[in-house]
């Protein structure tokens, strides 16, 4: 049999709420363009957060296949799940290196721990005198952030890195910018200038810096590696600017029940939203659940053929209600598909509304949804 063509806004036979397509080619060329990008530094996939939300087991070969032989997690089991699916060549490395007791862990499955704190670092320097061997481990410095990697205190502490270093193999100096979606922040110069005269104290060390944003920041800021996580997936890397990245990922929502209300009528919890006069709603079947922001309610959208529709009153655990009057009503059937994200809706502008970044969207998105792959 043929297979029959349905217009785009007519949901396929589905059981799902709300369709989530994730574009492989568009996660594949956003790698080749930061890989341009980066002028000659390598590019690692970050994979946390089981690829921001859009399914590490897909995303991973997508972008082994345009290029990518390096790769991030926060965890270990993160970090386990992906050494499951990328080459055996690939190296994974774990960004929050090994929680105490579990150093072996990373050797039996192949990761390379990202060292932050002393007690990491003696861990894994026992570790290789135990086995008689210099297992490969990054070294994190904290350059101004704070938040993660070895302070000047605790590099103090630790004495000459030539001591300390030569137990294991050391492959990689790290550190992360705070603010590197603001271009002209200063915070960017001070941190580098900061890292810069870390480095002298590990000269031997291939470099990284760069997140997604940093990436843009020019070459000072691209040393030997960059870890780009976001902007794979299509996150504007510098808010305000022309974003370069193909999106990657659609939401479409199904429509559950279509009604009038006259003026007076409330909609949703807490009776937020007072009809002033006949107003057509069309409830669909996402919700705070499915990851859609509460903080969207009465003052996000959707789209309906192009045509910007409003939530109307309170975003609920498993429904949406948006104010649909003047929409054909041919057009407001159940089971017809609404765009949440899209075209009309990047995941930048979604966040905007809702007071966040598009990196909450994206790792919000829930597991309710139906999700199709396209391309790759």
């Amino acid at each position: 049999m043929n297979a029959v063509a349905h217009p785009a806004h007519v949901a396929q036979a589905s059981r799902a709420g709300a369709v989530l397509t994730i574009d492989l080619d568009a996660v594949a060329a956003n790698y080749r363009l930061l890989v341009e990008r980066a002028g000659g530094a390598v590019v690692a996939g970050v994979m946390k957060a089981d690829a921001y939300g859009l399914g590490m087991v897909r995303v991973a070969p997508a972008l082994v296949r345009a290029g990518c032989r390096v790769f991030f997690t926060a965890h270990v089991d993160e970090g386990i799940r992906l050494r499951d699916i990328v080459p055996p060549d690939s190296t994974a490395y774990v960004l929050h290196g090994p929680p105490p007791g579990t150093a072996a862990d990373f050797l039996e499955h192949g990761l390379t721990p990202v060292l932050n704190d002393p007690g990491q670092v003696r861990e894994w320097r026992a570790l290789c005198v135990r086995l008689g061997r210099r297992l490969p481990a990054a070294v994190q410095v904290d350059s101004g952030m704070s938040r993660m990697g070895l302070s000047p205190a605790d590099l103090a502490a630790l004495g000459d890195p030539r001591d300390w270093l030569a137990a294991f193999e050391p492959v990689l100096l790290m550190s992360h910018l705070a603010c590197a979606d603001v271009p002209d922040h200063p915070m960017n110069a001070r941190q580098r200038q900061r890292f810069d005269a870390i480095r002298a104290q590990f000269p031997a060390m291939p470099a990284s810096l760069a997140n997604s944003s940093a990436v843009f920041l020019g070459p000072d800021f691209h040393y030997d590696l960059v870890r780009p996580g976001a902007a794979l997936y299509g996150i504007d890397p510098q808010p305000g600017h022309a974003n370069p990245l193909r999106q990657a990922v659609s939401l479409d929502a199904r429509i559950v029940q279509v009604r009038t209300i006259e003026a007076g009528d409330a909609v949703g919890y807490g009776a937020r939203y007072v009809a002033d006069g006949t107003r057509r709603f069309a409830t669909i079947a996402v919700g705070y659940a499915d990851g859609w922001l509460r903080a969207l309610s009465g003052r996000g959208d959707a789209y309906i053929d192009g045509v910007r529709v409003p939530i109307a009153g309170t975003v609920s655990m498993d429904s949406i209600t948006l104010d649909v009057t003047g929409i054909p009503e041919a057009r407001l059937q159940p089971g017809m598909s609404v765009e949440l994200l899209g075209p009309h809706q990047p995941v930048d502008a979604v966040a905007a509304q809702a007071g966040t970044i598009g990196y909450e969207v994206l790792t919000r998105l829930g597991s309710r949804f139906e999700r199709r792959y396209v391309g790759g």
